[in-house]
């Protein structure tokens, strides 16, 4: 056993002397990402390398700078199995001029000066004494501190300090020395979000609808001309803290292509969309791609007034005038309905053309993943003119019944008034809860469920219509 541990370290040491070998992204052949829900994706990288017959020290250059190391994997395409992984490490402390001086303190640089009359150079050595909000100098006997108009030079860039993020493999090469490597790792700082858009036709009752997918790079690298994939569902992770790169991020560029749909299959419990071309996500941007396109979707509008079940306990009287009535729309996802594609969440934003044919916004809301022969309800808002006033005319405690703690009866009146030119339909939904009985009522009512009570109300053009009724209710 310590023979076999020695060993491994005399051969960490011989590859750590060894020539690195660096593969940047001129040496990758493609690369597939898939992107899920909650800044997780998984990159397949494939890149053309050529490494020595035994050990190596490769450098793979432009990883994602929020790489998970851990889930690193590492193998041949052309020899399967000739490379051995013995050790990596990634590197994210990227050089700059701040970074660079942190690492030369304690060494010796060269400090130039330029004169202000003549410009004439003149080189001393310098030993850097601190690098933390400025840098302090030993130069000779004296300590020099704020060398604005003055050039630090140094002799090397240290090691640990990477232009880009890099992981840094040492394996062992039993095969031919041109390689294709495919790594692959899971990383952070790759998303992506459903938008959809819908335009409701003059007649409200049929829309359009298209369907966007935002995708946002703040990995610190780019993915070119990559085979994209995205999976929709809540996937479960063991939530753990990775240590990561600070990245600046830089504004994001926005960019859209627009082109056939994705196509969607299913993976497991969850759903998987996949551009059929090649895309670039470069760096600290934000790209759209087309999800879904689906014109003339039969659609249904649905005023809605909701009360609220606190008030059958106890006596109230006035409760409300010129009340809000919610607007909603609701369409099906199905084939028959020029659908039928499962949905990603997302925010679905609405729009209508006005009269001189300009569509103007009415209303967003999100929808979760919809899966195909579901129905979408979006709520756009509230209506302008169609209010409600609402107050109850009668209360009084029963006798305590039998089985239970308590019996009231109550009597309510709701008024719905339309101000537009033509008549309307109301949906006036009131929550109950214990054991109740509507005991009379203006209009009949349907029991949608154990809890609550549906009215379906006509309002007359510029007119006016009260709903009253009754209802015991036992606790």
């Amino acid at each position: 056993m310590l023979l076999a541990t020695l060993s491994t370290i005399y051969t960490g040491a011989i590859a750590m002397e060894l020539d690195e070998t660096r593969s940047s992204l001129s040496d990758q052949q493609n690369v597939a990402v898939t992107i899920y829900n909650g800044d997780l994706a998984l990159v397949k990288d494939t890149r053309h390398v050529k490494l020595k017959t035994g050990l190596n020290a490769l450098a793979l250059r432009d990883v994602s700078a929020q790489i998970r190391p851990e889930t690193a994997l590492l193998r041949s395409i052309n020899a399967p199995g000739s490379l051995t992984l013995i050790e990596q490490n990634f590197d994210f402390d990227l050089l700059t001029p701040e970074k660079l001086l942190e690492k030369y303190v304690g060494k010796t640089v060269s400090l130039v000066k330029t004169h202000p009359a003549t410009g004439l150079e003149t080189t001393e050595q310098a030993t850097v004494l601190s690098a933390n909000n400025g840098v302090v100098l030993k130069v000779g006997n004296r300590i020099e501190s704020g060398i604005h108009g003055n050039r630090i030079v140094y002799n090397d860039v240290p090691e640990s300090l990477r232009d880009r993020p890099t992981l840094v493999t040492q394996i062992n090469n039993k095969g031919a020395t041109d390689q294709t490597i495919e790594l692959s790792y899971l990383t952070g700082g790759l998303g992506w979000k459903a938008d959809y858009v819908a335009e409701l036709n003059s007649k409200e009752n049929m829309l359009d609808l298209s369907g966007w997918v935002t995708l946002t790079n703040t990995s610190g690298t780019s993915y070119k001309n990559a085979k994209l994939q995205l999976v929709a569902g809540d996937v479960n992770r063991v939530q753990e803290h990775y240590p990561r790169a600070k990245t600046m991020r830089k504004d994001l560029v926005m960019m859209a292509e627009a082109a056939a749909p994705m196509a969607e299959e299913s993976l497991l419990e969850y759903h998987l969309y996949s551009l059929d071309r090649p895309t670039t996500i470069a760096e600290n941007q934000t790209k759209q791609v087309a999800l879904l396109s689906a014109t003339n979707i039969p659609a249904r509008k649905e005023l809605v007034l909701r009360g609220a079940d606190y008030y059958y306990q106890s006596s109230y009287g006035d409760l409300g005038s010129k009340l809000k009535v919610a607007v909603f729309v609701e369409f099906d996802n199905k084939e028959a309905a020029k659908l039928g594609m499962p949905l990603p969440k997302g925010i679905m934003r609405v729009y209508k053309k006005d009269s001189a044919g300009n569509a103007q916004f009415v209303g967003e809301d999100n929808i979760d993943h919809t899966p195909k022969n579901e129905v979408i309800r979006l709520k756009l808002g509230e209506s302008f003119d169609v209010t409600a006033d609402k107050k109850q005319t009668d209360f009084k405690t029963l006798p305590r019944p039998s089985k239970g703690n308590s019996a009231f009866e109550s009597a309510y009146e709701i008024t719905l008034k339309n101000a537009k030119n033509e008549k309307i339909t109301v949906t006036v939904q009131e929550p109950i809860s214990g054991d109740w009985t509507i005991t009379s009522e203006s209009q009949a009512h349907k029991k949608v469920n154990s809890h609550l009570a549906v009215w379906k109300v006509e309002i007359p053009a510029e007119g006016s219509t009260t709903l009253s009724y009754s209802a015991i209710v036992k606790y």
